[in-house]
């Protein structure tokens, strides 16, 4: 199956997503119930519809009721989404997007997570990546 874009979500897409990926299953009634400040019901529904067509989640049938589910992982979909803003904000650059990362303000890592961003550096580079 070829990755949806993920970049194409809207706002209330990504937040239905969101609960999807939280709960890994969900009907409509308690992806409504999870959203923030949500729309009406029928608004749910009609975003899943969609979310269905573009192909970022599948139903099944239980007890008369729509389960929906992610199609794609989350690793998946965080990946194509980190890749969409490398190649669009940063001219396909990850050494300009991490470099950004680090250089924000209240950017404040530990020192293990300088250690585990050490190690996966050193991994890349041995792998030659």
């Amino acid at each position: 199956m070829v990755l949806a874009k993920q970049h194409t979500l809207s706002r209330r897409e990504r937040q239905i997503m969101d609960v999807l990926y939280r709960l890994g299953r969900a009907t409509a009634a308690e992806i409504h119930q999870k959203l923030p400040d949500p729309p009406g019901y029928s608004a749910v529904r009609a975003m899943l519809r969609v979310l269905e067509e573009k192909g970022h989640i599948r139903h099944e049938e239980k007890d008369l009721r729509y389960v929906f589910l992610p199609v794609i992982t989350r690793e998946k979909a965080r990946r194509s989404a980190v890749r969409h803003l490398v190649d669009t904000f940063f001219d396909g650059s990850p050494q300009q997007a991490v470099a950004t990362l680090l250089d924000m303000p209240g950017a404040r890592l530990s020192d293990e997570e300088f250690d585990r961003l050490t190690a996966l550096i050193d991994k890349a580079r041995k792998e030659g990546r």
